[in-house]
């Protein structure tokens, strides 16, 4: 028998909220009360020591009740201009509920691109992390004022589940309209069963889903076997809980139905595993014996360390890093282009900016962007 796991065991959270959660469908406006309680939630996960992030729907649902648009689809456009309305008021509820029990709120809104392309993708993750470091709260939502069609996640299941991979969180919870999977669509199968946990996500366990159940709403049980899929490969147990009523991660804490995703491996050694042997590498970065040293100890690779640069590659590239015998040390994520990690190489990080002009990361491969021989198979 297979144990679910608890709350408690979990160091990083990141919770998404649907729009039907959140707002009134009658009268557009945000359930204060239900928001209310689980603010209260994420303040004692918060107390706990948890990291703690936000992806919330919302903002055009909001939008659309201020500029009174008809209800049913919208067009692109309008689209756009109920998100640029409700964006404000989205951020505003937060921070003010969050600040209500002594967190602060970080507003954050990302495209597909941003998690897609490796240059704004560290960009983003660097931003998530010092937020987490500060011990705010990010809040985190689809840019649906400039995303298009061809460039939107369409649902922020998936969305929750990228921003968890980029957090490296290792839990991701996805509050619904439904308390998890079932064998069947509950609504049109009285005999239908909920599903506990589910080890691994087989073709079977993806012919389970449905569609979506409202116009708030893009997505569906479909969409949260994605983010399931992209959660549990990055190394992020998931689980999907019921958010109709009020404290819902209290109610899974206690131990209330659910259905959990489970992962085999961590976020820390899927990321790792992603950067040694998915990325092909596009130049080297030699390093001296006392870098190499203090590589082995878990520390970042900074430019006073570095001897040699070669290979024509952009920030956020992949490269391989090599010792002063030319062996292999691993590989990572570079912070500068080639060019610019030229003109550092051997200098103290804080000659950076008088060096290049502007403010750079003091790292020249951050040791979360790293893969050192070995450590990723764990």
């Amino acid at each position: 028998m297979t144990l679910l796991p608890t709350l408690t065991s979990f160091r990083r959270v990141v919770v998404k909220v649907g729009s039907s959660l959140l707002v009134d469908q009658k009268q557009g406006a945000v359930k204060r009360a239900w928001l209310e309680a689980l603010a209260d939630d994420l303040a004692g996960l918060h107390r706990e020591g948890k990291d703690v992030l936000v992806v919330s729907s919302g903002s055009i649902a909001l939008g659309r009740t201020v500029l009174k648009l008809p209800r049913g689809a919208l067009r692109l456009e309008d689209s756009q201009a109920a998100a640029a309305v409700g964006q404000i008021a989205l951020a505003r509820i937060w921070a003010e509920v969050l600040s209500e029990r002594g967190m602060t709120a970080g507003q954050i809104l990302v495209t597909l691109y941003d998690t897609e392309e490796r240059r704004r993708y560290l960009n983003a993750r660097e931003t998530i992390g010092r937020l987490l470091d500060m011990r705010a709260v990010p809040v985190i939502n689809e840019n649906d004022t400039v995303a298009t069609t061809e460039i939107r996640y369409g649902d922020n299941d998936r969305l929750a589940a990228r921003v968890a991979t980029m957090a490296s969180a290792d839990l991701l919870v996805l509050l619904s309209d439904i308390d998890g999977l079932y064998t069947a669509p509950p609504h049109l199968d009285p005999e239908a069963k909920l599903i506990p946990v589910v080890s691994r996500v087989t073709a079977e366990i993806e012919a389970m889903a449905g569609g979506a159940a409202s116009e708030f709403s893009r997505g569906g049980m479909f969409t949260k076997i994605e983010a399931a899929k992209i959660a549990t490969t990055a190394g992020t147990h998931m689980v999907i809980a019921d958010g109709r009523i009020e404290h819902p991660i209290a109610r899974v804490a206690a131990g209330g139905p659910c259905t959990w995703f489970l992962t085999p491996s961590n976020p820390f050694t899927s990321r790792k595993r992603w950067i040694a042997g998915s990325l092909e590498p596009r130049g080297t970065v030699h390093v001296d014996a006392g870098a190499a040293r203090a590589l082995g100890g878990g520390k970042s690779l900074l430019p006073a360390g570095v001897t040699l640069i070669e290979g024509a590659f952009a920030r956020g590239d992949c490269v391989v890093i090599r010792d002063p015998n030319g062996s292999e040390l691993g590989r990572g994520l570079i912070a500068y282009d080639a060019a610019e990690a030229g003109q550092l190489v051997g200098r103290n990080s804080r000659e950076i900016e008088s060096i290049l002009g502007v403010p750079g990361r003091a790292e020249m491969i951050h040791r979360d962007d790293m893969a050192l021989g070995g450590e990723w198979r764990a």
